[in-house]
């Protein structure tokens, strides 16, 4: 059967630049149709593997069933009232099963918001209101968001934060530990303290910000004695520390919170993305004394913690219990590393293959040599993946980390396949 014009993906992609701003980025140009679980069918009928997972919001996969019959439900109930005006219980209920959930020996209070930005941003604003300070400090590589003050947080310039500043004062960036390429914990710690010798004063400062294991920055994982040794920096100062799980949590890294593995417990944590399995909500998480900071109406939104995405959260997580997925996360992650380290064994060119839970990543350089990173070949594996049916993602600071955020859902089957189709993308284009 043909198809009619306006239903093949080249013709979408030309009214999309003709509608939408071209810094809306787009990393394939393909339309999607439909999707189950981990598998996509475009508006031409093509299938495609997906390891990417809406960036990290799909860890239940597409359209899991409990999670669309929670919205169906809900959505014949009532779909807002905005909570500041008349409460409902699923904000409620959602709070509680994430206050049990969150590490620390605590109590634990939960704001809910729409997107991560929001739940990074509301973390600061706490942060600064409980402790009186403006300062945060957040690290190299780090990703945020893209409002301003996250912008401001994140540490890396292009493509996020060219041509958009100025942005807020008193964030400074340390330096994150990274062994690949030369940073040691103890550099990085040195860094931190360095800044509150020769940028601000440590009794100025708020908050300490980082990823349990970095996003858009390449996947770098942060080391416990890290942590560690950060946390007693900011005990010994009255420094927050705030770990930002918009993309580590919901069980992408084999615990609810990737924080869980910490050796110490964050004071806040700002989860979004795979919450609610692919509907918007996101929130805060934190030590009940801390939260309570801000005064009445300063926290919230018109559409924080939508009843539509606390309906799904909770569905999301019945599916976690009933399907045993933080298990399984492990479990997918190891079978992830396994085939990845097999397809580095004979492509020199991946000088890295690391990953904390289901949240795994290979990174490519020239030849091997770990002073020369390979963003063209990065560039040319992910599109020859998506043309042979694998949809996957690249990050990092030179562009040249591949990423995979698999549903956690995924077969054994489909896992072993997508990462065959990786096998032979890397020798076609070499």
């Amino acid at each position: 059967m043909k198809r009619e014009p306006h239903s093949t993906n080249a013709a979408l992609m030309a009214r999309r630049r003709m509608a939408i701003p071209r810094g809306v980025g787009q990393a394939h140009e393909i339309f999607i149709s439909h999707g189950r679980n981990a598998e996509l069918w475009d508006v031409e009928g093509s299938r495609y593997i997906d390891f990417a997972g809406g960036i990290a919001v799909l860890n239940t996969g597409h359209c899991h069933p409990e999670v669309i019959a929670a919205v169906k439900a809900q959505l014949d109930r009532y779909t807002h009232t905005c909570f500041q005006v008349l409460a409902y219980e699923p904000y409620v209920e959602l709070a509680e099963r994430l206050n049990s959930l969150a590490p620390g020996a605590f109590a634990k209070k939960t704001l809910f918001l729409s997107t991560g930005a929001e739940a990074v941003e509301n973390a600061v604003k706490i942060a600064r209101a409980f402790s009186g300070r403006p300062g945060i400090v957040a690290f190299t590589g780090g990703y945020h968001g893209r409002t301003l003050m996250t912008l401001g947080l994140t540490g890396k310039v292009a493509p996020y934060k060219t041509g958009f500043g100025p942005f807020p004062g008193e964030v400074f960036h340390a330096l994150f530990p990274n062994e690949l390429h030369g940073v040691s914990v103890a550099d990085a710690l040195h860094s931190v303290e360095t800044i509150l010798k020769n940028d601000i004063e440590a009794t100025r400062v708020a908050a300490f910000i980082l990823e349990p294991v970095q996003g858009e920055g390449g996947f770098y994982i942060a080391p416990p004695a890290f942590v560690e040794g950060l946390k007693r920096i900011a005990d010994r100062h009255g420094i927050l520390l705030i770990a930002d799980e918009v993309q580590t949590g919901a069980g992408r890294c084999g615990t609810w919170f990737a924080s869980e593995q910490w050796p110490v417990a964050p004071d806040l944590i700002a989860t979004a993305k795979s919450l609610a399995g692919g509907f918007p909500i996101s929130g805060v998480v934190g030590r009940a004394d801390v939260m309570d900071a801000p005064a009445p109406g300063g926290l919230g939104g018109t559409y924080a913690g939508s009843p539509i995405g606390c309906a799904a959260a909770l569905a999301v997580l019945k599916v976690f219990e009933d399907e045993g997925l933080l298990e399984r996360s492990k479990a997918v992650g190891e079978r992830l590393m396994a085939g990845l380290r097999r397809i580095a064994g004979q492509q020199p060119a991946i000088g890295d293959v690391r990953g904390l839970g289901a949240m795994v990543a290979i990174e490519l350089f020239e030849g091997g040599n770990l002073a020369r990173p390979d963003a063209a070949l990065t560039s040319r594996i992910t599109a020859e993946a998506a043309r042979r049916g694998l949809i996957l993602l690249s990050c990092g600071t030179h562009g040249n980390v591949i990423r995979m955020l698999v549903p956690l859902t995924a077969s054994d089957a489909l896992l072993d396949e997508g990462l065959q189709i990786l096998a032979d993308s890397f020798s076609a284009v070499q």
